[in-house]
């Protein structure tokens, strides 16, 4: 099974990461979570970085608010691939700032970007990147898609029968 890291700049951005944590787990995949910041951790941030793909760890999910340095900073120190989720904090212009500092990143620094608040979406794109070369996460996934293919088919009947009464 894959591994993923789920890091964070500080606690108050748990409750947006745990969506990704869910998913990730629901997939069976192994998740590291751990509080990174680019700004009052810099070092740990380096060694992280640096050091994740001798761990085992496959792709790594960073979530940030305000500056949100922290998916890029990840991105430019650590061959694997980051997944950033801009993460609307009390001290963000709305979350706007988030997702601009994730998502404008230069050429040859790539940080794949959900939306505002999106880390189940991360979870989601995470496992899907282990289930390209993983068939047992795969096979997770393709359950997962006919489930939502399922829930919509459902709900269109549900609906079509309270329209009918």
């Amino acid at each position: 099974m894959g591994k993923v890291a789920v890091i964070m700049g500080s606690t108050s951005d748990m409750p947006v990461m745990q969506e990704a944590i869910d998913i990730l787990k629901g997939f069976d995949i192994e998740v590291e979570v751990d509080i990174v910041s680019a700004h009052r951790t810099p070092e740990k941030l380096f060694e992280f970085s640096k050091t994740a793909h001798e761990k085992g760890i496959q792709v790594i999910i960073a979530g940030a608010g305000g500056a949100a340095h922290l998916p890029g900073m990840v991105a430019s120190l650590s061959p694997l691939p980051v997944i950033g989720v801009p993460v609307k904090s009390r001290n963000s212009i709305d979350g706007w700032d988030s997702v601009l500092s994730i998502l404008q990143m230069p050429g040859g620094v790539p940080v794949a970007t959900v939306a505002l608040d999106g880390a189940k979406n991360a979870g989601i794109l995470a496992a899907q990147i282990i289930g390209s070369s993983d068939k047992c996460v795969l096979d997770k996934i393709l359950v997962y898609k006919e489930g939502l293919k399922t829930k919509v088919i459902e709900g269109a009947k549900s609906l079509k029968n309270k329209k009918d009464r």
